[in-house]
């Protein structure tokens, strides 16, 4: 039985990251193989399905990653980035 696959349609978009996490994502998606829009998506959609798509060895690449680039935060800051977002405009 074949699946059927939806048609993807990727679009070019600029969008704001802390620099230290884009860091980390350049160099995760190095690792991976993939483009750093193609993670994102990844990270996405597993997130709105409350799953992480990552393996052990992954996520232990990840720590690393985050250390060598002095990412020092986490889920908890980004409360923090949307007020701060929030009170430029």
């Amino acid at each position: 039985m074949t699946r059927n696959v939806p048609t993807l349609e990727r679009v070019q978009t600029g969008i704001r990251l802390e620099k230290r996490l884009l860091k980390v994502l350049k160099a995760l998606a190095e690792y991976m193989d993939v483009s750093v829009g193609e993670l994102i998506e990844v990270i996405v959609l597993s997130s709105f399905e409350g799953t992480s798509k990552f393996s052990k060895g992954t996520l232990n690449k990840i720590a690393d990653l985050k250390r060598i680039y002095d990412l020092d935060y986490g889920i908890e800051a980004a409360n923090m980035m949307l007020f701060a977002s929030r009170k430029r405009r």
